[in-house]
């Protein structure tokens, strides 16, 4: 690094200090070498460059916005304190894109680079890839079939993972493509999967991301050891890669995954892939590669249903020990209807609570502890909507809130929703009465009344009313 002298504020020594920044710099390579070793120091840090000491702020240069985010994000706490340790005078490190440095490649390069020296794209600096245990990813031990909670958006794609998982490579269910949205169990299955394979010891099995198939490669290429590389991935008797829409726009590594997915199923070996969307919707990838990954069984995860989300939130809520009422589990449900993660995490951050201030759940304290997540999931009121939560939660057709029937059964929902319009929009008493079938504005007032009384004489009717307003208000 020394050599790039012109990026650096060499000037010896500041006050308070007895070291040059040069020296420092040095010293601060080496600790970072001896701490993350060899291999990840030239991977990530080695084009680092010394850049100016502006008062007490020191500026580092990358040559890429890639490489800089990946250092800012792993490493710079790191080197603030290694920094601050060699120089008492400096009290912040900043990490900054410089052009003009020497750039390794980000995204993709061509494999003719391997002879020419060519780099068409730009990745930080890699050493040799690794053995065929160290290229894969390893498995959750959290993410089994028996913590995977079945429902209908997700039945026929559990189904599948367990069938690849008793008998790889059965006709008809190679490759196994799942798709679906973020956060609904495309990669649990894929960890299940490979748990189930692996229990025995008699199968190996490689995971990794798209982007970590894609670094791998581009790590072969600059070591010149691309057919080592080959040789890793199709020994394996099956490769599970996740979230296959990163290697859109990637030709070169889209070539060369074809290539290995090829290898493997003409060698009977297993491929599993995930993605967002299904093989005939990732435009951008090639036709051929996208005629291959059809070719088998391909699987799709719908969005989350109430009673799925249920089912996974009371599971969760028992294996933690805690005890969350029916009430709030309802309305995490409702509020929280498109990420699993996200749902799981709105509970964990709950529990956490919990158990650290020593008080029970409730819905109070949940709208207080989740009320950053929440708000993202706010949005406008409106009547018609009021009206489909009421009928969803007391079961009644949504044409009965417009009806003339009069049973019990249907009024008192029909009174619920006035109630609740009356209380979540500004719309006026006629209004409200046009949008239930045009009932006069004493009508509603006299559902408002009603329900407003019953709150006060039956608690479990409150809870209920509270639980919609919550739901849809918050």
């Amino acid at each position: 690094m020394v050599e790039n002298a012109q990026y650096l504020d060499a000037s010896a020594s500041a006050p308070g200090s007895t070291t040059s920044l040069e020296t420092a710099w040095v010293r601060v390579r080496e600790k970072l070498k001896s701490e993350v070793g060899e291999v990840e120091y030239r991977t990530w840090l080695r084009q680092i460059v010394l850049g100016p000491l502006d008062e007490d702020e020191l500026t580092l240069y990358l040559p890429t916005r890639f490489l800089r985010d990946w250092v800012r994000s792993q490493y710079e706490e790191r080197l603030q304190t290694l920094w601050r340790t060699e120089r008492e005078d400096i009290k912040g490190v900043e990490l900054q894109v410089k052009r003009g440095l020497p750039e390794v490649p980000v995204d993709d390069l061509d494999e003719g680079s391997e002879s020419t020296g060519e780099i068409s794209e730009s990745l930080p600096q890699a050493a040799a890839p690794e053995s065929r245990s160290d290229l894969a990813v390893p498995l959750d031990p959290r993410f089994t079939f028996d913590t995977f909670i079945v429902g209908k958006p997700n039945e026929f794609a559990y189904a599948c993972a367990r069938r690849v998982a008793e008998k790889p490579s059965s006709p008809g269910f190679n490759p196994l493509f799942l798709y679906g949205g973020v956060g609904l169990g495309k990669t649990h299955l894929m960890h299940a999967i490979g748990t189930e394979l692996t229990r025995t010891g008699k199968v190996s099995v490689a995971y990794m991301s798209a982007e970590k198939f894609m670094y791998r490669f581009i790590a072969a290429i600059r070591s010149q050891s691309t057919m080592e590389f080959k040789e890793q991935l199709r020994s394996v008797d099956v490769l599970m890669i996740d979230d296959l829409q990163f290697l859109i726009g990637k030709d070169n590594t889209q070539e060369e995954f074809f290539h290995t997915f090829n290898a493997l199923v003409d060698a009977g070996r297993q491929i599993i892939v995930s993605a967002d969307k299904s093989p005939s919707d990732l435009s951008g990838l090639e036709d051929r590669l996208r005629t291959r990954l059809g070719c088998g069984m391909v699987a799709d995860i719908h969005a989350t249903t109430f009673e799925l989300r249920i089912s996974i939130l009371e599971a969760k809520a028992k294996a933690s020990g805690t005890h969350v009422p029916s009430k709030v589990l309802e309305y995490l449900a409702h509020k929280i209807t498109t990420n699993v993660r996200e749902l799981e995490g709105a509970l964990n951050r709950l529990i956490a609570h919990a158990d650290l201030v020593g008080r029970p759940v409730t819905l109070d304290t949940t709208q207080d502890v989740l009320k950053d997540m929440l708000k993202a999931h706010d949005r406008r009121v409106t009547i018609e909507e009021i009206q489909r939560k009421v009928s969803e939660h007391w079961n009644i057709r949504l044409t009965d809130m417009s009806s003339a029937r009069r049973a019990r059964a249907v009024a008192r929902p029909r009174q619920v929703a006035m109630y609740l319009a009356k209380q979540l929009t500004s719309r006026s008493l006629p209004e409200i009465g046009r949008k239930f079938g045009n009932r006069d504005h004493t009508t509603v007032m006299h559902a408002v009344n009603r329900v407003t009384e019953l709150m006060d004489q039956d608690t479990s009717f409150a809870e209920d009313v509270e639980l919609l307003r919550r739901m849809l208000e918050g």
